[in-house]
């Protein structure tokens, strides 16, 4: 008796779709196995190809996909509507361990699509602010324009303490203006050495934060980054998520900083 083809995927049917941006579409799916936030399917649409994506909520029976329209295949994922299937595969890689984080201080750090990968976290400890001494997230976007989420953002303000800063100022705009590294200088942080951070977005964003949180005096292995923006088949086969010795797809795309330092572009 043969194995079961690894590369193979399921049938799984679209609950609802949400318009987030122009290029970004949520899609809730029906899903009711065991899933961890940070870690990714690969979906796919017969005679177009697959696309590996982030989970951006878990819930009792069904996850949420958030997708970024930027090629063929999300190009006709965005076509699907509530009650069409999506094949799927997965999940894949090694996610946030939320034990990590109970019972410390916790910063999450995200940049533009970066939020998705890292939204399940965020939303656990907004439902249990109780269970971390605190929790700061700091949320970078393009534009008013780029910001996803904003149901979800009006919840966590209520629980959690929530700074959003966008690249540059523009019209109807009153709030902070800059990068995310900016903040990280002026942040009220109780005990820096024991405290634990999240950084998820472009390299060079996560290049620049979590140099700012460094030196903050937070200590490296608690600095926790996902790379997520590597993936590709999801089972380490065709090589392209590679960096030295460590396969993203298997490895991560969740890594300690201590030894995602290396393995940033």
């Amino acid at each position: 008796m043969c194995d079961r083809n690894e590369y193979i995927p399921s049938a799984y049917e679209i609950k609802d779709v949400v318009k987030q941006t122009d290029a970004e579409y949520t899609f809730r799916v029906a899903y009711s196995a065991d899933v961890k936030p940070g870690q990714f399917f690969e979906v796919s649409i017969p005679k177009f190809g697959e696309s590996p994506i982030s989970i951006s909520e878990i819930g009792p029976d069904y996850i949420d996909l958030t997708i970024r329209k930027v090629g063929r295949v999300t190009s006709e994922i965005f076509t699907y509507t509530g009650g069409d299937k999506l094949f799927m595969r997965g999940p894949y890689g090694n996610g946030f361990d939320l034990d990590v984080f109970k019972g410390k201080e916790l910063i999450v750090a995200a940049g533009g699509t970066g939020v998705s990968p890292v939204k399940p976290v965020i939303d656990y400890f907004a439902a249990n602010p109780g269970e971390v001494t605190s929790c700061k997230v700091l949320l970078g976007y393009k534009s008013q324009q780029d910001i996803l989420f904003k149901n979800s953002l009006a919840n966590w303000t209520s629980s959690l303490d929530v700074s959003l800063t966008l690249d540059r100022a523009e019209e109807g705009y009153g709030g902070r203006v800059g990068f995310v590294s900016a903040l990280v200088p002026g942040l009220d942080i109780a005990n820096p050495p024991e405290a634990q951070v999240i950084v998820v977005g472009p390299p060079a964003m996560i290049t620049s934060t979590a140099k700012e949180f460094l030196n903050r005096g937070i200590a490296i292995s608690n600095i926790w980054i996902s790379l997520e923006r590597r993936m590709c088949c999801g089972i380490g086969k065709c090589g392209h998520c590679r960096i030295n010795d460590q396969y993203v797809c298997l490895d991560g795309p969740v890594f300690n900083y201590e030894k995602g330092v290396n393995l940033v572009d």
